[in-house]
């Protein structure tokens, strides 16, 4: 009897790990702007059609341009793309979203000259970033709870021409919260569990 308990908690300890990696996992897609291959030391600007998860204004990708790495991975975005674009420079995504469920969301960013401007919206966040910090990555990060079952999170630049922030590292995960007594106990459950199992394995 004490061993089909143990084996239930240890199913549910499991089940637990794998639910909040689950709602853990990032709903951006290509948030690191990885998936348009540019060499190193190089970068390409593509429309927003060719960029995916992506819509809006073009996309300009960096690969280790003028030596600034990546916050993440090996590439990131240029908000302001070369190539024609009527209006204000512009990228958006939308995902699915619960209502009434609380989102966190983040985003790495970082000046290519200085005073540079964006704005940044998703949910009940809109934030605009003025930003002069040519030397070094800055994270943003922050939460909402949807009102709709569809979310749309937006770049826009408020600065004209082609030269604008670099953007990298966009994630919006579902905001999980666990009960830390509940989460130690589901850890001491499996670990007890393991040690079980490969105790019966020698046997």
């Amino acid at each position: 009897m004490k061993m089909t308990l143990l084996k239930a908690k240890c199913t549910a300890f499991i089940a637990g790990l794998l639910l909040a990696g689950s709602a853990n996992a990032n709903l951006i897609v290509n948030g690191g702007f990885e998936d348009n291959a540019v060499a190193n030391g190089n970068w390409s600007w593509f429309p927003a059609s060719s960029v995916n998860g992506w819509e809006g204004s073009n996309v300009e990708i960096w690969h280790n341009l003028f030596g600034i790495a990546s916050a993440e991975g090996q590439q990131h975005a240029e908000l302001n793309a070369d190539g024609g674009n009527s209006g204000a420079w512009s990228i958006f995504q939308q995902f699915g979203t619960v209502v009434g469920q609380s989102y966190d969301v983040s985003f790495a960013y970082r000046a290519r000259e200085s005073s540079d401007l964006f704005k940044f919206v998703v949910g009940s966040i809109n934030s605009t970033f003025t930003n002069s910090d040519t030397t070094q990555w800055k994270l943003f990060s922050s939460s909402f709870v949807a009102t709709s079952t569809l979310t749309t999170l937006t770049f826009t630049s408020l600065n004209t021409g082609t030269y604008g922030n670099l953007l990298d590292d966009v994630k919006v995960n579902a905001h999980v919260s666990l009960p830390e007594s509940n989460t130690f106990a589901l850890f001491a459950i499996g670990l007890i569990g393991l040690g079980l199992v490969r105790r019966r394995a020698k046997i």
